[in-house]
């Protein structure tokens, strides 16, 4: 218990790392350089926010027992959430221990959102809107693909979808969200005549390195304990981020006559994102070739389909994460194998039933489609929702004037780079 226990410890510690430094620097340093602040405040809000919120309801309504599609009240302020294991999700560690990994999770997944919207919300309204997000939007996803009785469990779910760690939950979620919002507010003053390009790619390239390692906590920390199935989650992880980011290198290569660094990270992030559902499913060669496809896939849509219907997604957050994500989950119910993750138990002899489609099970494939349109239907119309109020309520979008000085100053009165001192 002591070895699983320090293993998911450092994971939490790891996937908190994802948001801050992690994605706080590579949205900071792909923004102008007078939103650099404002950018990584929004990330940091998360950090306390959503922390917040999970101890008081959120955790509960994620992971109590509920109905299939949320969970109950049962852990309202933590009640009953103890040091003890728990027979449902913690069987050889701390419920506390898993509900604070878990935790982590709630808190990458909306500030993935504000890719987005950069340069362009209120501060006020980012908080409100990501706050209401997180319970509505995030908690009850969680419950229907992990939670006990949820309707997309792969044990005993009514749709029975394959998610080791998030490919619906966070990343569908927060890239549906991400371009609904981008929609809604429509684009930045002078996108896309103005030019906008990254004001430190430095400051982009060392957060893609910290997301990287940060996601081996990520997929490798969803087997819940430091066993094989762990070993077999890291590799994917890392060799899907190699092959993807090759994959955006030689498309723009190809598209555009040079390779960026850009392009290499954006790719490395897109197979992160790509492998985050099958990572604790699949064999090591399938990891490569769900990366490669993810790579080649991603910049597709953020060269071509961007490109062509004008939608201003400031950082990419859909085109990577809502179709990596999307991408991911499809490609799950492909090559998973019931030999790295016997997902659904055995038959009557003791054999492990089929995954995926390499195992002959065909049926999954249409499982796992109908885990992320649910995804998509619910991140869609319930962001929809939320921004109405909210823009209702206290207003989603600086002004004019606030936009052009820079969220740093306008927000919050402060700048991230003094060149007179």
């Amino acid at each position: 218990m002591s070895g699983d226990n320090a293993w998911m410890l450092v994971s939490a510690a790891l996937v908190l790392m994802m948001t801050g430094p992690g994605l706080a620097l590579f949205y900071g340093g792909l923004v102008r350089r007078k939103n650099i602040l404002g950018t990584m405040m929004q990330s940091f809000a998360m950090m306390g926010l959503v922390t917040i919120l999970w101890a008081l309801i959120g955790y509960s309504l994620a992971f109590g027992h509920g109905n299939a599609f949320i969970g109950g009240f049962e852990h309202v302020f933590l009640r009953g959430v103890s040091l003890a294991p728990d027979a449902d999700y913690a069987k050889t560690i701390p419920e506390q221990t898993y509900m604070v990994y878990q935790l982590m999770f709630a808190i990458i997944t909306p500030a993935l959102i504000t890719g987005a919207f950069a340069e362009r919300m209120k501060f006020s309204a980012m908080a409100l809107f990501l706050s209401l997000w997180s319970l509505i939007i995030y908690s009850p996803m969680a419950h229907m693909v992990w939670g006990v009785g949820g309707l997309l469990n792969a044990s005993g779910g009514h749709i029975p979808s394959l998610d080791f760690a998030g490919g619906t939950v966070v990343h569908v979620t927060s890239g549906v969200s991400a371009l609904v919002t981008a929609l809604y507010l429509g684009k930045r003053m002078g996108y896309p005549k103005t030019a906008m390009p990254p004001h430190s790619m430095v400051l982009s390239f060392v957060g893609a390195c910290l997301l990287w390692v940060g996601w081996f906590g990520f997929n490798a920390g969803s087997a819940l304990n430091a066993g094989s199935l762990a070993t077999s989650a890291f590799i994917n992880t890392h060799f899907a981020a190699a092959a993807a980011a090759l994959g955006w290198t030689i498309a723009e290569w190809i598209h555009n006559g040079k390779p960026t660094a850009l392009g290499a990270i954006s790719g490395a992030v897109a197979g992160l994102v790509a492998i985050t559902p099958a990572s604790g499913f699949v064999q090591p060669m399938a990891a490569l070739l769900i990366g490669l496809i993810a790579g080649f896939f991603c910049f597709f849509m953020v060269f071509m389909v961007k490109a062509k219907f004008g939608y201003d997604d400031s950082l990419d957050a859909f085109g990577v994460h809502g179709a990596g994500g999307t991408l991911g989950a499809i490609l799950t119910g492909i090559f998973a194998v019931s030999v790295i993750n016997p997902a659904f138990g055995t038959d009557a002899s003791g054999k492990a039933l089929p995954t995926g489609v390499l195992d002959g099970h065909w049926g999954q494939l249409l499982n796992q489609g109908a885990g992320v349109a649910i995804a998509w239907v619910m991140s869609a119309v319930g962001t929809l929702v939320l921004l109405f109020v909210v823009d209702k309520v206290i207003g989603l979008r600086v002004s004019a004037e606030d936009e052009n000085e820079g969220l740093d100053l306008s927000q919050h009165g402060e700048e991230g780079y003094d060149f007179n001192s």
